[in-house]
């Protein structure tokens, strides 16, 4: 699961307390088991993201930890966008890691301490757009058979909390078998 020749690490964290779409790098993140990035908009058991609080405001917040592979950032670059660690809303940025090949229910230790668990695909919103217009089509592929590729990240909630940095490694636990696919949440 990781590029070939390439240890998979933290590139960056970021967090932001209040819910804009972008998040400021820092220096480190804490994570709380089942709550998420201290500090952050989306820190909390249940569901913190804005439009899914008018849905069903006691739904297991299963979006705790939003990461994505700087890989993005280039293949982006290529195609004439500018973007950076935080700027899509992620809490870790990662590289040497295919986070859209893991199954549901992968577990990565991020660092020595931090445990967490893969819960489903990041569903990118118009949001994006905001950023650069033309964005979120880039986010947005399709696989030979036609079907829509997610490419904004994983989600995942916190199984043992710790501290996270920039350049700590990532640990890869697979499930057992059979594997599922990751699916939006």
């Amino acid at each position: 699961m990781s590029a070939q020749g390439t240890a998979a690490r933290v590139v960056a964290v970021s967090r932001d307390d209040a819910h804009n779409f972008s998040k400021p790098t820092a220096p480190d993140i804490r994570l709380v088991e089942g709550r998420g990035v201290e500090g952050d908009a989306h820190f909390g058991e249940t569901v913190q993201h804005v439009h899914r609080l008018k849905r069903d405001p006691e739904s297991p917040n299963l979006r705790q930890v939003h990461l994505i592979h700087s890989e993005l950032f280039d293949e982006l670059g290529e195609r004439g966008f500018e973007v950076a660690p935080g700027e899509l809303g992620e809490n870790v940025t990662t590289e040497g890691i295919d986070l859209l090949g893991l199954p549901e229910g992968t577990r990565l230790r991020l660092g020595s301490e931090a445990l967490i668990e893969i819960t489903g695909l990041r569903n990118p919103c118009t949001q994006i757009n905001g950023k650069e217009r033309g964005l979120m089509k880039a986010v947005l592929g399709k696989d030979a058979e036609g079907n829509v590729i997610r490419k904004a990240g994983i989600m995942s909630i916190v199984v043992t909390g710790g501290i996270v940095r920039a350049g700590d490694p990532i640990e890869i636990e697979l499930p057992a078998e059979p594997h599922r696919p990751l699916g939006v949440v």
